[in-house]
Parts: structure tokens; sequence; C-alpha cells
């Protein structure tokens, strides 16, 4: 599994009828000559890259860096294949805002028309469900998802492209996806992060490797225990989640004895956690219904029906604060960029990889049959967003 997410400014404007009817002219041609020449598969894992995603819309003409971009590119390739998807083997479900809601049904639809195996068409539904929850419930990061494009050729390969958005900050944070090598949906499937900024707000993230002893725990607790005594720890930090107390602590018997003391620089996590954390029948209700399915990995845990942040954030915190499992509070943006840092960091930039993609496209517009003056506009465009 590979996975990217960049972040840039939040728009509010409209794309201009006629630079999308541009963009979708040249993404057909463009679309076109990459499935000719390197198939289909490989196409849905360029769209997985962060940067080649970022460097097509360039191409095509959407050349400022925001939030427009993602959902003006996805819409303008779904329109520039429509008609000719079963001839690309390339098809595109859902998009943005309630269009996004429509993804499964596309999918069984193209499912339905493709006579693709009832197993097939499943396994690109749950994919794209759980792609979703992920970057919902496990990588609490202050983004709200509002667009979810789910991207699969007639082979079987698949990427998901979703965009969430932070209103207080104005930005917006682009998510992707890639079935190459998901063999894990739950632990660090990113391929990559671009960035301009991180969060300086702590954020929760469960898909952290560094989060391996909460997830193992949480998956005990709900298979080992029973409801009344998870509702037990429950009650315990609610209790105490109004305050600021170093300490949690129970009195047992008469005695007092301390489940776990917590440094300055640790408690300051749990706000995070403990926010909305009042009682909460709803929470409760899925909390019994987990105890009595009693999933047996984290994942079939993050895809019963009703798990959201909430139910996540809870385990968590009763996994950590309750048994010493910690979970990790980075900004998933801090792990790498999708070509490497400038600056080395998380490593140097693979200038191997940047010069096969600025080739890729390059020869793409070369191929295209469209005017010579608008192939050397968008080879200028290609070459203008790498060198900078």
């Amino acid at each position: 599994m590979r996975r990217g997410v960049a972040t840039f400014t939040l728009d509010t404007g409209k794309c201009p009828p006629w630079l999308f009817q541009r963009m979708v002219k040249l993404g057909r041609e463009i679309m076109q000559v990459l499935v000719a020449e390197y198939g289909s598969d490989e196409f849905i894992r360029r769209i997985s890259d962060p940067v080649w995603f970022q460097s097509l819309g360039t191409v095509l003409a959407f050349d400022w860096n925001a939030s427009g971009l993602t959902t003006i590119l996805t819409a303008a390739l779904k329109e520039a294949i429509r008609g000719i998807e079963s001839e690309l083997g390339i098809f595109i479900c859902g998009g943005k805002g309630k269009t996004s809601l429509k993804t499964p049904e596309q999918i069984n639809s193209w499912g339905w028309h493709l006579h693709l195996p009832d197993k097939d068409v499943h396994n690109l539904i749950y994919n794209s469900r759980m792609s979703a929850k992920v970057d919902t419930a496990l990588i609490q990061d202050g983004f709200e998802l509002y667009h979810h494009a789910f991207f699969f050729s007639k082979n079987g390969a698949w990427a998901v492209v979703q965009q969430g958005m932070n209103k207080t900050l104005k930005s917006a944070r682009r998510y992707h996806w890639s079935s190459d090598n998901a063999t894990d949906l739950i632990v660090e499937p990113h391929r990559g992060i671009m960035s301009d900024s991180f969060q300086k707000k702590l954020s929760l993230n469960m898909t952290a490797k560094e989060s391996d002893k909460n997830r193992t725990l949480t998956t005990e607790i709900v298979n080992d225990g029973n409801y009344y005594s998870l509702m037990k720890d429950i009650q315990i930090l609610r209790k105490h989640s109004s305050s600021l107390s170093k300490m949690i602590s129970v009195k047992v018997d008469d005695n007092q004895i301390t489940l776990l003391e917590l440094a300055p620089h640790e408690f300051r996590t749990h706000p995070i956690l403990v926010e909305n954390f009042s009682k909460s029948k709803y929470l409760d209700r899925i909390l019994w219904q987990v105890c009595d399915e009693k999933p047996k990995s984290y994942e079939k845990l993050l895809s019963m029906k009703g798990i959201g942040p909430k139910t996540i954030r809870a385990l968590s915190l009763v996994s950590e604060v309750i048994y010493g499992a910690e979970a990790s509070y980075k900004d998933p943006a801090r792990y790498s960029f999708a070509h490497g840092g400038k600056d080395a960091t998380p490593y140097p930039v693979d200038r191997k990889t940047y010069d096969q993609s600025i080739q890729i496209l390059k020869h793409a517009v070369e191929k295209s049959h469209i005017q010579l003056s608008d192939k050397t506009k968008a080879i200028q465009r290609l070459e203008l967003k790498f060198m900078t």
C-alpha cells in the first residue's frame, strides 16, 4: 500500500468553462497516449503519486497550487474518458461532495458492465470505503473529507484520491492511495507527503508504527473483556477528563491505586482525546456492539458499521491512559515528501524519479494530437512546475 498527502490553500472560486474544456480535451489525449504506451495499470499507479497528480494538473493548465486542482482535475479526467472507459480500461468513480457518496454504486455499476466477479467488485468497494475510514478515523489531523475519487483498471489495479478541508486553517490536504503492494490498510500505508506546512496542533495518528501497541491492546480489550469492564475504564476517564490532573488513579478497597502517572509533556496530548468524551448514548451503544461482535483484528474493528473518530479516540485513550499503551500524536505530514525533501529530510530528492515523471508527461504531450502551440505551452508549464 502506498499513499501520499499534499497540503495547499483552500479556494472557493469556480473553474472557468473554457479552462475546464481545455483540460478535458488535453486530458483525453494524454490519457490515450499513456495507456497505449504504458498500460492502464501504470496510469492508475501514476495517479497515486501526489507529485505526478499535481504535475498532470499543471500540464492540463490548472497551474496554481490550490484545493481546486484536486476536484477539477478529477472531474476533467472523468469527463475526458466518458464513453471510452472500456477502450482505455480505466474507470473513475465518485467525486466531490454528494457525488463521493455514489462511489460504491458507480463501482458496482461498472462491475456489472464489465462482468467482474462479485468478489472483485466487493473488494474494490471495500478498499474505497476503508481508505475513507482510515483518513477520517485513524488519522485525526483536523481535515474533514469532502472529496473521494476511486480509480481502477479492468485488471483490478486501483487508486484513491481524496481530499479534506480545514476551515479554520483555510487549507486542504489530499490523500493518495494505491493498490501496489496493498498488504496492510492500517499500518503506515503512506507513500509520502508533500506539504508546505505541518500541523502545530497535535494529531492522533493511529496508522503510525508508534501506535502499534495501542492498536494491539485496543483489539485485545474488546475481545478479551466485556462491555461492562470496558465501561468501568470509560467512566474513570470521564470522571477525570475535565481536569488537568497529571495522575489517573482509582480507589480500590480503601487504597488509592495509581493507574498511570503522566509527565507534563505527556499529558498535554490527552486533551485531543478527551475532547467531546462526555457521556454519549451513541458512543456507549457502539462500544456495546464492538464488545458483542469481538472483531479479531484492528482492521475488522475499523470496518464495522458505526465506527468513527469518537469511537477510535475513546478506545485509544483507554489503551493509553489506563493501560499505558501509547499512541502517536505526530502529524502524518512529517514523515516524508513524495520525491524527497530539498533539505534531504527525510531523504534527499530522488532525481531519477523526478526525471522519469517529467519524461513520461512530456512524451505524452508530444505524442498527443493537439496543436503545436498547445504542446509547447503544456511542456513549458511542466518544466516550470519541476523547476520551482
